[in-house]
């Protein structure tokens, strides 16, 4: 029988302490490896939280400019009824009517189009069949979206539809159109990207619409010439080829050691994509910082680095959380404060034309759905702007407006006031204000025979409440808008204005 080896004090030490080290390389190594692990698996996460961010930014600026569009598409409808309407019978009168037409629905750049192609503007008639592409179709249908360049070098957005039936002068016409600058669209798109996140508008071959900066690598260049070098032949293909067809899609690429995110989505009708960039987010570099410091800590506190791990995992998993929260919200704050500067009227403070527009669809649908019966509508058109504004300069004028609209306010605490036009305004009530209106008028209209006698301000005052039969507000807004001509007629017989 073989004799048992004795466990020595020196062999149990030794044991001890060669697996205690082994043992601790293995948690180093094992450390080691999970921090890199987990840093790669932050990255991809944060990485699929900014395309989702770009995704979202790219989608939100489109549907701004599709929503331009299609106002304007329904504004142009709303100004061949008006010029319908008038029936112009010579060329000044169908001048000043396109003039009434830019000044009520805002449509600058509104311009007639008769059957042998002559354009007439507020201020002139030219030809124009080799100025318009549009024109050169023998026969309109639908609407027509074009992009053009005006005397070879600003670039406008141009929107036609036809006219059939419309007759003016004696003559038929064909079509109407409005041109709406690009640099005016870039404009309304602009937000405070504190120069990490960046947009561009851009055409099927790569042009730069908008002359926006898309980065330092791209810049203002054509996007696909400028990405050639930068990705594989076949992305950059596939990229072309998203852009020639009108498709979304993406790229990454890497600049000066900074990885660079780029979306793109296109605006339907109008051969445009829509771009966005965004170079290494808040969210990345932070957790990279993190990350790097997890890494020197392991390294230093091999007995606590388990806990370590499950600790910062917790702090990475919450941080991540905190810094998308917090990045959506600011994205929708910026989205408030950018609609909130969109719907106010710079002059006098109240909500304007857009503002209205959107509180006239959102009625609409509640009208088609039978949810809203007490609504009422008042419009007011300020006296003798056009006097005064000549007189007394456009200063006096803005000053008669701010005045003006300060009575309105005053008047109709219980109303949403709009200002839709240079001297027009328009109330919505409903509840109290529905309930008070025919009060409230009798006491402004008493107050506007005084300020006659003080000559103070005036303006002319018409309203209609919502009936069973009307089907969308533009009915209430027609009745009212009489009415408020028939008062101004009244004012001036009496010397008012």
């Amino acid at each position: 029988m073989r004799k048992k080896k004795r466990i020595t004090t020196r062999t149990f030490v030794l044991t001890a302490v060669s697996g205690s080290l082994l043992i601790m390389f293995m948690v180093m190594a094992n450390t080691l490896w999970a921090s890199r692990q987990t840093i790669t698996a932050t990255n991809e996460a944060v990485s699929a939280v900014s395309s989702f961010y770009l995704e979202t930014m790219a989608d939100h600026r489109a549907r701004i400019i599709t929503n331009l569009i299609n106002d304007s598409f329904d504004e142009m409808e709303k100004a061949l009824l008006f010029i319908d309407e008038e029936a112009p019978k010579t060329q000044e009168e169908l001048q000043r009517t396109i003039g009434k037409v830019q000044s009520l629905l805002s449509l600058h750049g509104f311009a007639l189009v008769d059957e042998e192609n002559i354009v007439y503007t507020q201020y002139t008639a030219y030809t124009g069949r080799s100025r318009h592409e549009f024109l050169a179709k023998e026969q309109l249908t639908g609407r027509i979206i074009n992009t053009v360049s005006q005397y070879g070098s600003s670039r406008q957005l141009c929107l036609a539809i036809p006219t059939p039936g419309l007759r003016a002068m004696g003559k038929p016409f064909k079509a109407c159109f409005v041109q709406i600058n690009i640099s005016d669209i870039v404009e309304l798109l602009a937000l405070d990207d504190q120069g990490k996140t960046y947009f561009g508008l851009y055409m099927g071959n790569g042009g730069n619409l908008s002359g926006t900066r898309l980065g330092p690598v791209i810049s203002d260049r054509n996007i696909l010439e400028a990405t050639k070098e930068l990705l594989a032949k076949e992305d950059w293909q596939e990229n072309c080829d998203h852009f020639a067809n009108g498709e979304e899609g993406s790229m990454r690429f890497a600049s000066g050691g900074v990885e660079e995110t780029l979306f793109y989505i296109p605006i339907a009708g109008t051969g445009w994509e829509m771009a966005v960039l965004i170079r290494e987010s808040v969210i990345q570099d932070q957790i990279r910082d993190i990350s790097e410091k997890n890494i020197i800590a392991s390294r230093n506190q091999i007995l606590f680095v388990l806990v370590a791990v499950l600790i910062l995992a917790a702090v990475l998993l919450l941080q991540l959380r905190a810094l998308s929260r917090d990045k959506i919200e600011e994205e929708k704050e910026a989205s408030r404060t950018f609609r909130d500067m969109a719907n106010k009227d710079s002059m006098t403070g109240v909500r304007n034309k857009h503002a209205y527009s959107e509180k006239e669809s959102a009625i609409n649908q509640q009208i088609r759905n039978n949810e809203i019966q007490k609504l009422a509508l008042v419009i007011c058109d300020i006296n003798g702007l056009k006097r005064v504004n000549d007189t007394q300069g456009h200063a006096a004028g803005d000053e008669l407006i701010k005045a003006a609209c300060a009575m309105i306010c005053e008047y109709f605490t219980h109303g949403a006031v709009f200002r839709i036009g240079g001297d027009e305004f328009a109330v919505i009530l409903q509840g109290k204000g529905y309930d008070t209106m025919e009060e409230v008028i009798r006491e402004l209209n008493r107050k506007i025979e005084e300020n006659i006698k003080e000559n103070a301000v005036t303006f002319s005052v018409g309203y209609a409440v919502l009936e069973q039969t009307d089907r969308r507000l533009g009915d209430v807004f027609e009745r009212a808008d009489r009415m408020m001509y028939e008062r101004k007629k009244e004012l001036k017989q009496i010397r008012v204005l």
